[in-house]
């Protein structure tokens, strides 16, 4: 690949970045402050941006899109309605959060391509003392089992890189929508009587947990997708190889 075309797709993915950043951000700020059209103009963008970049998307990373849709969406029903964790400012499951989660995904992935390895090593180190503290003054019992959750994903998981990002760019975006008051994490912990901040410091576990399931999702396509062709050419065994060791190396 020659040095224009590396500039040319490293200047895509760093406004495709900016452009999820703003999306994200300003629907934040647009679903809190501007008065009842404000949630549905972050919905109608939203999707959008989603379903444009899903049309435009590689097969192979059309169902990383969609697995993360459908999982994030399970996992709010769940971690909202059900247990409660949290709660939406207007009672509700926003449409705008599923596939918000997407795009913060992608936003994890171009990111993670520009890390250098001691990042997986980094965030935890760094983390580790804030978890210790809330955990020990009891005002974030629930911090520490996420974090070890976090860890579980870092020492076990095939994207490490991916998982320590999002560990980062979901807190930033938790502190975010806490503070402008999207929503809300209960204090006490229902079922399992923990308590939490508001976020919780490890928040960003969950996000791990989402995309460790995204990525063996898309691992898993691409080999079925080979071995229903049978017999493959040696470039076709390339390419399913970079294919599924993209996911492992961000």
């Amino acid at each position: 690949m020659q040095g224009k075309e590396i500039k040319e797709i490293t200047g895509f993915a760093g406004m495709r970045a900016a452009v999820i950043l703003a999306i994200i951000g300003g629907g934040l700020v647009f679903d809190q402050h501007v008065e009842f059209w404000g949630q549905t103009l972050t919905n109608v963008g939203v999707w959008a941006l989603f379903l444009y970049w899903l049309r435009r998307s590689w097969p192979a990373e059309q169902v990383r899109l969609a697995a993360c849709l459908v999982y994030a969406t399970a996992g709010e029903i769940f971690l909202s309605l059900v247990w409660g964790l949290y709660d939406y400012r207007l009672g509700n499951i926003p449409l705008f959060v599923p596939p918000g989660h997407v795009l913060l995904f992608m936003l994890g992935m171009i990111v993670a391509k520009h890390m250098k390895d001691w990042i997986t090593w980094v965030v935890p180190l760094s983390a580790l003392p804030f978890v210790l503290l809330l955990f020990f003054a009891g005002v974030d019992t629930l911090g520490a089992v996420l974090f070890a959750l976090f860890l579980l994903c870092i020492v076990f998981g095939s994207a490490r890189k991916l998982y320590a990002v999002m560990f980062v760019l979901a807190l930033a975006m938790e502190a975010l929508g806490t503070w402008l008051g999207n929503w809300s994490w209960s204090h006490e912990v229902p079922w399992l009587g923990l308590t939490t901040v508001n976020p919780p410091i490890a928040a960003g576990a969950f996000y791990c947990v989402l995309d460790l399931l995204v990525v063996a999702t898309g691992a898993r396509f691409t080999r079925a997708t080979f071995s229903l062709r049978g017999p493959v050419s040696l470039p076709e065994t390339m390419t399913l190889a970079r294919s599924v060791r993209t996911a492992a190396d961000n």
